[in-house]
């Protein structure tokens, strides 16, 4: 049997990344368990059967502040120039809008975050004004004032903004994307929820921000591309890894390397505990024969319809097609209950789930060399950007470096 140094289950950022700097950095050589069928975790993208580029699970949009992140990846891609702005579509109530983005007849849009121009797509463009000139009276133009501000503001006019903002961009979309009613929504999160005192109408202000320009699946390959990196793929790890007294078991032999581990932390460990609670997502994929389907990259449907959202992946990819056509997402969201085909994508974090996990990490803590690593196997949520960073953080660690 062949001898590995390190092994790695999961071959999305978190185990590749950290795959590919232990064998480049420190020659070490590594195996790479992966439960799917391909590379990538949910970053793969793929070429539909009608020419267009998606991402298989989700859209995924690049950004971040640290600069050492976005320095790893750009060895491994260029980038095109892409910032990410949304905007929610709603039914038409009894407001008076005129609204920027016409969307379809009896419906309106405005960007989120919820700004300065959202009030007037929202108000209308006169009276939008006017609420605007008051946000920028009582609090510091550029900055972000949450809704627990706004609601605690002794103006009734203002505190009817959060109050707007709440109903019609946060409680419905909320409840959704999580299954809770509004009385099960944490009041520490909508408080939270910021209007941005400015018209910068992009979804995320960081330094760095773009798409890969050839996509994602090209950056794991070539991050993955070395000799002392062995992927196999269709292979559940619990198949060829046991966890005994203490000792860390592949394919029956005692394995004296790191194992990092970026899958779910009760399934790993069988389910012993319970199984710890995730929202799924379920993606319907339609194509249309025109060029586009909608305005933007990412439309929120934060009112009525069962999804959440619909992604357009020619806007975030910039790519052109000779034929008409173009391929568009519906989010659903819904409980994880780990049947065939599901992924769980949201950790349900609480005071209760938190102890749950933690009764998992305790059995994980009796394996000095397992390493936990990821949203799955951290019981946490993080951005790519943060998974790279985190994935680099180790193989520092493990390299002293």
């Amino acid at each position: 049997m062949e001898h590995y140094d390190v092994l790695v289950i999961g071959a999305g950022f978190a185990g590749a990344v950290t795959a590919g700097e232990l064998a480049r950095r420190a020659g070490k050589r590594v195996l790479v368990l992966e439960k799917r069928g391909h590379i990538g975790g949910n970053a793969y993208d793929c070429l539909d059967e009608h020419g267009v580029l998606i991402h298989q699970y989700g859209p995924h949009i690049f950004h971040t502040n640290d600069r050492r992140v976005f320095d790893y990846l750009s060895q491994y891609t260029k980038w095109r120039r892409y910032q990410h702005r949304v905007i929610a579509d709603l039914p038409r109530d009894n407001t008076e809008a005129v609204p920027a983005h016409k969307h379809t007849d009896g419906r309106f849009c405005f960007p989120v975050p919820f700004n300065l121009g959202s009030l007037e797509n929202a108000f209308g463009a006169k009276e939008g004004k006017r609420l605007g000139e008051k946000l920028l009276a009582a609090y510091p133009a550029q900055s972000q004032v949450t809704i627990l501000e706004l609601r605690q503001n002794e103006d009734p006019e203002i505190a009817a903004i959060a109050e707007y903002v709440y109903e019609h961009v946060f409680v419905h979309y909320t409840m959704k994307q999580w299954g809770q009613r509004p009385e099960e929504i944490d009041p520490a999160t909508t408080a939270r929820v910021p209007v941005r005192l400015s018209r910068d109408d992009r979804y995320f202000q960081d330094a760095y921000q773009g798409m890969p320009l050839e996509g994602y699946t090209p950056i794991f390959e070539k991050i993955l591309d070395h000799p002392n990196i062995t992927v196999a793929l269709e292979t559940d790890a619990r198949d060829r890894l046991e966890l005994r007294d203490g000792k860390i078991l592949l394919d029956g032999a005692g394995f004296d390397g790191p194992v990092i581990f970026t899958g779910a932390l009760d399934e790993f460990f069988g389910l012993r505990f319970g199984r710890l609670p995730y929202r799924t997502l379920d993606f319907r994929f339609e194509t249309y024969d025109k060029q586009f389907f909608q305005t933007h990259a990412t439309v929120n449907y934060t009112v009525d319809e069962e999804f959440t959202r619909i992604t357009e992946f020619k806007h975030l990819t910039g790519q052109r097609l000779e034929d008409r056509v173009t391929t568009i997402v519906k989010e659903y969201s819904k409980p994880y209950t780990g049947a065939s085909g599901e992924v769980p994508y949201y950790a349900i974090i609480n005071g209760e789930n938190n102890v749950l996990y933690a009764k998992y990490k305790a059995e994980a803590d009796k394996y000095p060399a397992l390493h936990l690593l990821g949203r799955l196997a951290e019981y946490k949520y993080y951005n790519m950007d943060a998974i790279v960073g985190r994935a680099l953080a180790l193989a520092d660690q493990l390299t002293g470096a």
